[in-house]
């Protein structure tokens, strides 16, 4: 039997009167990767929020293994969920190692333990960045820096992952190796993953479970071989698609024309 992780029990959410989400009820369960796709607006961005509190819900629960995170202790709930975020700013010339430490601020008292410079230096050697420690976050590459601040959730020792676009402004490189440790990170640590997602192919080959989102409502769930059909696609997104089988019988979406009678 399937160990439920997380419940999000009839969610809604507006911004002002502006509505973002509406009735959304999932399953999330251990030690899967989960994408969120669905057209722009759609709501994937606001959902991750809400999981992870950053928003506040109007209407629903989310329950952490039957627990109400709108109950939960701020500093509990921060030990067992962390969020990497879409767009990373860095405001001071903090190093890599310190970045990640970051990380480790949910157990820290007044100083920090050995515990947690171990844990850190696991985290680097976990993602093959042994090298980085000592070099400036504000010197390294987008794709470094998406890895470092996946680092810094991982420090967290997190059960529930949450990555808002963790591939976004990344080249094709940068793309894969980022998502080959979403899916180590499953494997090896065996927490769940869920992430907002735009690119379909990426999502369908490395997630266990596709969510489609529409109409700020959930549309379909199930495996990305059932989700990406050419009905799906069309339905969602208004694009005729063609669709054919990469890696491992993975299905790829392959775009061929937008429907102009969806065209907003």
């Amino acid at each position: 039997m399937v160990a439920v992780k997380l419940r999000i029990n009839d969610v809604s959410f507006s911004y002002r009167s502006m509505n973002a989400l509406d009735g959304i009820t999932l399953e999330i369960n251990h030690s899967e990767a989960v994408s969120l796709v669905g057209p722009n607006g759609a709501g994937k961005s606001t959902l991750i929020k809400c999981i992870d509190r950053i928003l506040k819900p109007q209407k629903g629960a989310i329950l952490l293994d039957e627990e109400n995170t709108a109950q939960t202790d701020a500093r509990k709930l921060s030990r067992e969920m962390s969020y990497v975020p879409q767009n990373n700013v860095e405001v001071f010339p903090f190093t890599v190692f310190d970045i990640v430490l970051m990380g480790r601020k949910p157990y820290m008292g007044w100083r920090v333990s050995q515990k947690d410079i171990a844990i850190v230096a696991q985290t680097l050697e976990f993602l093959e960045m042994e090298d980085f420690g000592q070099r400036y976050f504000d010197e390294l590459s987008g794709g470094e820096k998406q890895k470092v601040i996946i680092a810094r959730a991982i420090a967290q020792e997190p059960q529930v992952l949450l990555m808002d676009e963790p591939t976004s402004n990344l080249d094709i490189k940068h793309q894969l190796e980022v998502m080959e440790i979403i899916k180590d990170l499953v494997r090896v640590k065996r927490i769940s993953v869920i992430m907002a997602m735009h690119d379909l192919n990426l999502a369908a080959r490395f997630s266990d479970r596709i969510i489609m989102l529409k109409d700020k409502k959930v549309f379909k769930v199930g495996t990305p071989e059932t989700i990406f059909s050419i009905d799906n696609i069309r339905e969602a997104y208004g694009i005729e698609a063609q669709i054919t089988t990469g890696q491992g019988g993975k299905p790829v979406v392959i775009p061929i024309s937008a429907d102009r009678n969806e065209r907003g």
